[in-house]
């Protein structure tokens, strides 16, 4: 077994004396546990509880609690957190419950959801604090029955003597288990003695989720809460002077109307920056509040430039133009080795901006009083919501609670607080609990969305079509779009990457795999073409690059391991038959990483009357360990269909600082016809320590996509929503 510490710093499992009580289960069912098979026998319900650490409570007949740090998002961490847990206390899994921990900083650590870490981050602390009940419960029933330790084995909650008859259960010994001190050095399991990871468990609100329980920030209620909505200014550059604020006031339900300022000195980077001035509406309903929206008269004032699609284009062409950019990476001399190339391949790709649509639209709850604030809501980032709320309402740090709802989505879209701070503070001039809600217009059209990118490639061949000059510019609206450092960094004698930002006041920020959604499909896209130029095989061709950068890489480093990168290529050319042609079946690949997982996947296209439809998607993934096959699988299926989805069909435009696709209606988002029929998922598996997985299965589907459709229509599609640009308007279903 593997041995770690239990104690680094102040945060590192201090000790929790024993609770009483069921009180923290008010409302319990078995329908919260982890199993609501009727034929399954569960444990009573508790009436004494006993916290082992602040992962893990056990009640007296042995039910566990085991308490999810980190944010629900769709990526069911609620249940493969806790499933990691149950593994090293080695608990029965029928016999858990889950619930949601309370933002904690003194203990927890990584609290937040994004880049895919929530496992990655949490692993080593997820499984010490599993590892560290299980010893503390041996060690009390060593010292209950008076032997060492070393004579004893549990499994699933049951502590068995080595040579002898006598068993105590977890729930039996639990009392005792609070009294123990915590351990300086815990024995870890070894990976090949897991049993419950690595195997598939359903959502453990899945139950909830599909009978519609109240779990989501738009089903919190509180007695006394009254309801708000707000009204940003209609394009970016322009803010709010004044409103008919008596004549909204006067309107039936209306019980408030106001301009709030959410500016705070010395923003972080997850604070709003663009409408910073926002007209509040409080009211009793929703309708009311959506009336009195309607019927706003306001005055805005233009401070600063309004901005169009036409513009942003300009601005990204002159970028390219300017010349003014060093390189972010250069291996040899590119400019050399193109003069002497046989063979130029040029090609430039763009992408628009794009808004998040998560499925729940922004929301959040607050009570704010004379020297405390208490917010329950959706969010990815609850430490730097409460700090946020500090600075704003000048209140002590803490005297802020920030509780966390389950979201409906979030793909980076709640990475960034405002809509917290939007509630604080209407709350605060009210003197009274609220709940702001957004609508789907106001999601759209408030920013933090996707930056327009656009790259150009160029690769040169030898006489011999071996690739020996590689270079690529980025541009984007406000970040590049190059990661200098990723392949094929590291293949190639000749290589220069650079990354040129432009300004914009619209607002922009992570959406589902920052960057990587559009440098993965601009470079799949691209390699394609350069290997069909050199005349081989799309996936030999990158096989022999990695081959490269494995056995004699060039400079002095690169930022993907090249063996797994090209196991994933072998996997998914191995699954998918990959060299085997079917008649009237057109095929396209692709292979990224990022978030530290390595993604191969292969797309399978047909015309029906004409028409591309997608049949099937094979995904290669090496990600390390899988906690929860089930989840796992899902996230990787979900990220191949909202690559497609959004490459595609969706983009976002502008008029005069204003957007033009304010909702659905002229928003196009992929539809069930639309999506793959199969998606079939295949895992490396190894003992490497888990990686990310909720965003790497996205940014490859959009260069297998574009291979695909190339191959079906003869048409390089270069710019995004390719639906748009496909030869005749030919469209996917």
């Amino acid at each position: 077994m593997t041995k770690v510490r239990t104690q680094y710093n102040r945060r590192s499992f201090i000790k929790i004396s024993a609770a009483a009580g069921g009180g923290m289960l008010i409302g319990f069912s078995w329908l919260t546990g982890c199993t609501s098979d009727p034929k399954i026998e569960k444990v009573e319900i508790p009436n004494e509880w006993y916290e082992i650490n602040g992962y893990i409570k056990i009640g007296d007949t042995g039910l566990v609690t085991i308490y999810s740090p980190n944010p629900e998002i769709g990526q069911n961490v609620r249940t493969s957190m806790p499933m990691i847990v149950a593994e090293e206390l080695d608990v029965d899994w029928k016999n858990v419950v889950v619930e949601q921990a309370p933002l904690n900083t003194g203990f927890y650590q990584n609290q937040f959801a994004g880049g895919s870490l929530s496992i990655r981050l949490s692993w080593n602390a997820l499984r010490m604090a599993g590892a560290t009940g299980r010893r503390m419960l041996l060690e009390a029933a060593a010292k209950e029955w008076e032997i060492s330790i070393s004579d004893l084995i549990v499994a699933q909650g049951v502590i068995k003597e080595k040579n002898g008859e006598r068993t105590i259960t977890y729930g039996e010994i639990a009392s005792k288990a609070v009294d123990i001190e915590v351990p300086e050095e815990i024995e870890l399991k070894e990976i090949s003695e897991f049993n419950l990871i690595g195997t598939s468990k359903k959502n453990v609100d899945g139950y909830k989720i599909v009978t519609g329980k109240p779990l989501y920030g738009l089903d919190f209620k509180r007695d006394g809460m009254q309801l708000a909505v707000i009204q940003h200014p209609p394009a970016f550059g322009m803010k709010v002077k004044n409103f008919n604020e008596e004549e909204i006031k006067g309107m039936d339900g209306i019980k408030d109307a106001f301009i709030i300022d959410t500016t705070i000195e010395d923003p972080d980077w997850n604070d709003e920056k663009g409408f910073l001035q926002l007209i509040a509406i409080v009211g009793d309903s929703t309708w009311q509040l959506m009336k009195a929206k309607r019927a706003i008269n306001a005055n805005w004032e233009t401070v600063s430039e309004l901005e169009n699609s036409e513009m942003h284009l300009k601005k990204l062409e002159d970028a390219f133009a300017s010349g003014t950019v060093g390189a972010n990476r250069k291996d040899g001399d590119p400019d050399a080795a193109f003069d002497k190339a046989s063979k130029i391949i040029e090609r430039t790709y763009s992408s628009p901006f794009l808004p998040h649509n998560t499925m729940e639209p922004m929301n959040f709850f607050a009570n704010v009083t004379d020297n405390s604030a208490e917010l329950i809501g959706p969010t990815q980032m609850p430490e730097p919501t409460e700090k946020s709320v500090s600075k704003l309402l000048n209140i002590p740090l803490e005297n802020i609670t920030v509780n966390m709802t389950r979201m409906g989505g979030g793909f980076g879209r709640r990475l960034y607080v405002h809509y917290a701070l939007e509630a604080a503070a209407i709350s605060k001039k009210i003197g009274a609990p609220v709940k702001l809600i957004y609508t789907r217009e106001d999601d759209m059209s408030q920013g933090t969305y996707r930056p327009a990118y656009q790259s150009r490639y160029k690769a040169g061949l030898d006489e011999n079509n071996n690739l020996v000059a590689f270079s690529v510019r980025g541009t984007g609206l406000p970040e590049g779009s190059v990661f200098p450092n990723r392949f094929p960094a590291g293949t190639i004698d000749n290589y220069l990457a650079e990354s040129i930002g432009v300004e914009t006041n619209v607002t922009t920020g992570a959406w589902r795999a920052p960057r990587s959604h559009f440098t993965a499909g601009a470079e799949q896209s691209f390699l394609d073409e350069v290997a069909e130029a050199a005349g081989k095989d799309p996936i030999d061709f990158r096989l022999e690059l990695f081959d490269r950068a494995i056995n004699n890489p060039v400079g002095e480093k690169h930022d993907y391991e090249a063996e797994r990168y090209a196991g994933v290529l072998k996997l998914v050319k191995e699954k998918s038959n990959w060299g085997e042609t079917k008649q009237g079946v057109y095929r396209g690949v692709a292979a990224y990483f990022c978030h530290s997982s390595y993604v191969a996947e292969v797309v399978d296209i047909v015309l029906l009357n004409g028409q591309p439809k997608i049949k099937k998607v094979w995904c290669a993934v090496d990600c390390g360990i899988v906690v929860n096959k089930d989840a796992a699988e899902n996230m990787i299926q979900g990220g191949v269909i909202d690559g497609i989805g959004h490459a595609m069909y969706s983009q976002l435009t502008f008029n005069n600082g204003a957007v033009n696709e304010m909702n659905f209606d002229r928003y196009q988002l992929i539809r069930h016809s639309q999506a793959p029929e199969d998606i079939e998922v295949f895992f490396v598996k190894n003992d490497i320590a888990p990686t990310g997985l909720g965003e790497p299965g996205l940014p490859p589907a959009v260069g297998a996509l574009a291979n695909a459709l190339y191959q079906a229509t003869g048409q390089r599609l270069t710019r995004q929503p390719f639906a748009n640009h496909i030869k005749e308007k030919v469209l996917l279903g």
